[in-house]
């Protein structure tokens, strides 16, 4: 659910559908900030990242026509709603059916009073990449286009290649999942928690330091998976939404978002190593 911090902003969790019309969705951590008149968002609770870490995108109110339910607009991403921006829609998952009633509100409200002013010449959404954010101050020459009426200004076709938000070329999203997201889990041998990003695909979990990177921490191959389940020492390890994946050399423990992701991360695991060992069966009745 969206909470209000100190700041007194809007803050939370939703996933978000970064590169158009790709259908999936990254795990993102979200401010409304109605002082600065932008929605941000990063990737994770700044309070959890380094102080190098900037934020990996932002969308001026200003240019917030209309946000809506969008579950019969994309039927197959659950508690889907639609932020119109422009020429750009962007698609965000909520956790759950009061999580998204409650964004649409919080938005909606948010962008009535802002309108935006002619001749503005702001990118209606910018999304920033890491290199921008540890390398200020590096040149990057701009065009602007009057598109629908609104000043569009984008990277030049030399410099939009190295521009580019979700690092799709480069990055952990070039393969096709079946489910991706961050998790915390333990270390083998220190036993500290840390956070690392995962991704399930037809024959293996693996985990990443982060989905900017391309080579994994660690391969799982699903094979090897004997168990997948809710974590019955939780209270021990005090770690909310905690489930254990076992093999035969090692128990994963695993935290994840909230008690739905818990579960749909197990749902989606457990499935994948069904449908490995049975071409053709389903996981569930």
């Amino acid at each position: 659910m969206p909470y209000v911090d100190r700041q007194n902003r809007i803050c939370g969790f939703l996933d978000i559908e970064e590169n158009e019309s790709s259908g999936k969705f990254l795990r993102r951590y979200f401010i409304l900030d109605t002082q600065q008149g932008s929605l941000l968002w990063f990737m994770d609770n700044p309070q959890n990242l380094p102080e190098c870490a900037g934020k990996v995108g932002f969308l001026k109110l200003t240019y917030i026509s209309k946000v809506s339910d969008a579950t019969k607009l994309r039927p197959k991403a659950e508690f889907c709603f639609v932020v119109n921006a422009g020429m750009r829609k962007f698609y965000l998952q909520a956790n759950d059916q009061q999580d998204l009633v409650d964004w649409i509100g919080v938005l909606n409200n948010a962008t009535k009073i802002t309108v935006p002013k002619s001749g503005e010449g702001q990118t209606p959404a910018h999304i920033e990449s890491p290199q921008e954010g540890l390398a200020a101050g590096k040149s990057v020459s701009y065009k602007t286009e009057i598109i629908g009426g609104v000043p569009i200004t984008t990277a030049t076709q030399e410099q939009e290649e190295n521009q580019r938000p979700y690092f799709l070329s480069t990055g952990v999203q070039d393969h096709s999942a079946i489910k991706a997201g961050y998790c915390v889990k333990q270390g083998a041998l220190m036993k500290n928690w840390k956070r690392r990003y995962f991704l399930l695909e037809e024959n293996a979990v693996s985990y990443f330091k982060s989905d900017l990177d391309r080579e994994p921490l660690r391969v799982i191959p699903l094979k090897e998976v004997h168990k997948v389940q809710e974590c019955k020492q939780r209270d021990l390890m005090m770690r909310d939404n905690l489930f254990e994946m076992g093999t035969s050399s090692r128990t994963f423990y695993i935290q994840a978002n909230s008690p739905e992701d818990m579960h749909s991360w197990i749902k989606a695991i457990s499935g994948a190593i069904v449908a490995q060992r049975c071409p053709g069966c389903s996981a569930y009745p």
